[in-house]
This record gives C-alpha cells, sequence and structure tokens, in this order.
C-alpha cells in the first residue's frame, strides 16, 4: 500500500521472485526513485523510455504512455477518463471498489490468491459461530448478537465493508477537496471555475484510488468484520474468512479448528455488543469525526505544491505527497477528542477481550497463546492501522487494550458478569481514561442507575405534552 495519503495509478502487478523478478522491475523502470503518482509510465525528465533523447520526446502522449503495452495503454486511458469524468462525492468510490477488487485478485505479498469460499468452508464457519455463542453464554448476560453467520471471500469483505469506509472517510475527503480549491488566490477562483472542478474530480480519483489500494490491502488481512474494532459489516451478521484464518494461524502450531473456533468468539463477541448496546456504532463513528474534524490540511504545504508544480517533473509532486498533508490540530479540543476515541476502542476490545478468555479459557488449551497473539496483533499496529494513519491522519490502535482488559476482569469479580455488563446500558457509566488509570476506585465506586433518570425525565416529558384539563365552562 502506498505510503501517501494521495498518490494513484494502476495496481501493482503481482510480486515477482528471484531474478525474473528483478528483471521485470528493471524493464519497468523500478527501482530507480518515486513512480509518478498518475502511473502512465516515464514522464520527460523521468531518464525512462519518454526521457531526453528517448522515443517520444517531443511528444508528451508518447513520453507518457510509450512504456506501456497495448493492453495497458487502454487501461491507462480508461482510468485518466474515470479520473477526468467524476462528478460525485469527494471519494471516487466506483473507482476504490475497482482498485481494491484487482488488489485482491493479485493476491497477498505471500503468494495467497483469494478464492470463492467452498460448502464446507462455510458450514466450518457456521457451525464455529453457533459453538461460540453457546459459550459467550456463560460469559456474558449480553444475548446472541449475530443473526447469521457467513464465510466471506476477500472480495465479499470489500463489497460488504465498502459503505462503513464511506462514512468514515468522506467528511476528511471532503476538506481536502475544499482545500484543493482555496489554494487558489482569491482573485483567481472566480475566474478559474472548470480548473477547480476538474482539481476536485482528481481529488475524488486519487482519494478513491488510495483508499481503493489500502481497503484491498487489508482484504488480505483481516479475519472477521470486527478486526479494527469498529463494525465494518452489515448488522447482525457475523463474518468470518477462511483463506486469511488459515494465514493467520499457519505458525502458532494450533489446529485450525481451534484457531477458527477462537476467531469467531471474537466475532460473535463484537457482535453482540454493538446489536445489543444500541447507541455505540454512532458514539464510535461519532469520535472518529469528532477527532477528525480537528485534522487540518496543511494548505501552505499543499500552496508550495501546486505553486511549484513542474509538468515536466510530476516525481516532486508525489515526492511531497508523501511526507503527508495532515496534521492534528494542537488543541485541548482536539487532544479531548482523541483521548475520547482511544478510550473508546480500548474499552470495546478489553470487554471484547475479557469476555471471550473467560469464555474460551476452560476449554481450550491455546486460549492464552491465542490471546497474546491477538492482543500483540492489536497493540502493534497492522494494516488497519496504515490505512487510517494514511487515509486520514488517524491511528485506530487501542492503546490501552490490557488496561481496559483488567478492568473489565475486576469488574466481573466484583459485581458479576451482570453488573459489569449493565454498564453499557448508558454511555455516560462508561470508565474514562482516568479510570483506567485507577481501575479499583472504578470498581468500587457507587454508580449512578441511570435507567431511574431517563424514565423520569421521560415521565416529564409526557406531562408536559399532555392533553389540557377541561375549562369549567366545558362541562
Amino acid at each position: 500500500m502506498s505510503d501517501t495519503p494521495f498518490g494513484f495509478g494502476l495496481p501493482p502487478e503481482e510480486p515477482d521472485d528471484g531474478d525474473e523478478g528483478k528483471k521485470k522491475d528493471q524493464e519497468s523502470g523500478g527501482g530507480q526513485g518515486p513512480a509518478n503518482p498518475f502511473g502512465f509510465g516515464d514522464l520527460p525528465g523521468g531518464g525512462g523510455f519518454g526521457g531526453p533523447g528517448g522515443p517520444g520526446a517531443d511528444n508528451p502522449f508518447a513520453a507518457m504512455f510509450g512504456s506501456l503495452n497495448p493492453t495497458d495503454l487502454g487501461a491507462a486511458f480508461q482510468q485518466l477518463g474515470q479520473m477526468l469524468s467524476y462528478e460525485g462525492g469527494p471519494v471516487n468510490w466506483d473507482m476504490a471498489k475497482q482498485i481494491a477488487r484487482q488488489t485482491v485478485s493479485q493476491g497477498t505479498s505471500d503468494g495467497t490468491k483469494d478464492a470463492s469460499v467452498g460448502p464446507a468452508d462455510r458450514t466450518a464457519v457456521q457451525e464455529a459461530v453457533r459453538l461460540a455463542d453457546l459459550w459467550l453464554d456463560d460469559a456474558t448476560s449480553l444475548p446472541s448478537g449475530a443473526g447469521s453467520a457467513v464465510a466471506w471471500s476477500r472480495a465479499e469483505w470489500v463489497e460488504a465493508t465498502l459503505p462503513a469506509w464511506k462514512e468514515l472517510v468522506d467528511p476528511v475527503a471532503e476538506r481536502v477537496g475544499t482545500a484543493m480549491g482555496d489554494v487558489l488566490p482569491e482573485e483567481m477562483q472566480a475566474m478559474a471555475g472548470p480548473l477547480i472542478g476538474m482539481m476536485r474530480s482528481m481529488g475524488g480519483a486519487m482519494f478513491g484510488t488510495q483508499i481503493g489500494q489500502a481497503v484491498g490491502v487489508l482484504a488480505g488481512e483481516v479475519v472477521g468484520s470486527t478486526d479494527i474494532g469498529l463494525p465494518l459489516g452489515p448488522a447482525g451478521k457475523a463474518a468470518l474468512l477462511p483463506v486469511n484464518i488459515d494465514a493467520f494461524g499457519k505458525d502458532l502450531g494450533v489446529s485450525k479448528e481451534e484457531v477458527r473456533l477462537y476467531l469467531a468468539l471474537r466475532e460473535a463477541a463484537h457482535q453482540r455488543l454493538f446489536t445489543h448496546v444500541p447507541w455505540l456504532r454512532s458514539h464510535l463513528f461519532g469520535a472518529v469525526d469528532g477527532y477528525a474534524r480537528g485534522i487540518k490540511v496543511d494548505t501552505a504545504k499543499l500552496e508550495d505544491v501546486v505553486g511549484q508544480f513542474d509538468p515536466q517533473n510530476p516525481e516532486q509532486l508525489q515526492d511531497a505527497l508523501q511526507q503527508g498533508m495532515f496534521q492534528p490540530e494542537d488543541t485541548p479540543e482536539q487532544k479531548a477528542a482523541l483521548a475520547r476515541l482511544e478510550t473508546a476502542l480500548a474499552l470495546v476490545e478489553g470487554w471484547v477481550d475479557a469476555v471471550v478468555h473467560a469464555a474460551a479459557k476452560p476449554r481450550l488449551s491455546s486460549a492464552d497463546a491465542l490471546r497474546e497473539t491477538l492482543r500483540r496483533r492489536r497493540a502493534s499496529g497492522g494494516p488497519a492501522e496504515q490505512t487510517f494513519a494514511t487515509l486520514i491522519g488517524l491511528e485506530l490502535r487501542p492503546r490501552r487494550l490490557r488496561d481496559a482488559s483488567r478492568l473489565w476482569a475486576s469488574l466481573t469479580d466484583a459485581r458479576g458478569v451482570d453488573g459489569r455488563d449493565a454498564l453499557w446500558s448508558h454511555p455516560d457509566m462508561l470508565p474514562t481514561a482516568t479510570d483506567l488509570d485507577d481501575p479499583d476506585g472504578f470498581v468500587h465506586r457507587e454508580q449512578l442507575d441511570f435507567s431511574e433518570l431517563d424514565k423520569m425525565l421521560g415521565e416529564a416529558a409526557g406531562g408536559s405534552t399532555g392533553k389540557p384539563e377541561k375549562d369549567d365552562d366545558s362541562e
């Protein structure tokens, strides 16, 4: 996945190994500096096919497309047309889906290819989720949240999760699109309508391609629909990816069945939480949006890039964009927004970690090893971290996962399963970042009963809207 928050081009070719791979890389211009941002081959001044003295040096189209074979040339023109004709929102989601599907079709770096899920894998996933739900009944008071269990290919994961990515990314992309128009001097903006429109079309395509590449790479790593702590798939649908579960458990020394069952426990636990805590999804997505609102586009850098852009040397645009365009506002409000988001993620992941461990420990010999593997995977950051850090300048990492897990376990000991899970009934009842520092203080603190408060407020509201009393004259 590209490290630049923009950057686009044709998806990378399937990796080659050995001398043949090196030869192919050299023939395509690899290893000679950053690829140009449009992915159309060498441009004038690039020292490649279209460089000084090379064929097409006086012809910009020959220079731009000359290094592509006829098949790639048609795809390049098609992509260019898509970029310039796009008139939708801040992200070209049709292009994002296309790029994600193409990225998935090329396989992962270890050579694993996507494949349709067969009947045996579908049955195995359904049985694992069914058994996981039975085990979770003893570990939580929240009932099953999985109305169905599905086994997805990587391509199916892409299709199913794009609506959630749209909800998360569009607000930031909108700000970037506006910034691209604002970098023009005010006196020029009135005369530059078509240019601004083209810039925004290009911005939508750049975001679409970058998101497509990111989601395509992520599809090769995730094992379910809730890996990053957010519900990316349809509500009430527990989903696992058999091909990725096989890759995840390959070198763990644990049976495939136990790995699948443990991951099914995590997916089913997430589904219970998101289904039966109705405010939680909007709370999490709102926390992401609240933090993202404080992300500013570095307009000074954008102005500098646009002002000095040399069409003969587009590589400099790629170099500049690789440095990133997003900067968090260093304000108390932004720091508070980040703390709320990190705490919310930690509480979700900590609860799932504690509940799954309670359900798995008596039944799976590999429970401790699998728990530690998943903890490290989340804490160290993986593709999900890189995806969000690249797209919106945000790392969805539950930095205090272990603290939150210990707090939920302590609450279980002190208040029982019902008392612990009752805290999800209202967002103001949840532990705060300060409580994670002092879990014992929180565990033994008296908690407000918000259900009674809500009942009182409801009765008061009903009384204020009731029918007026009759006048004496009406009798």
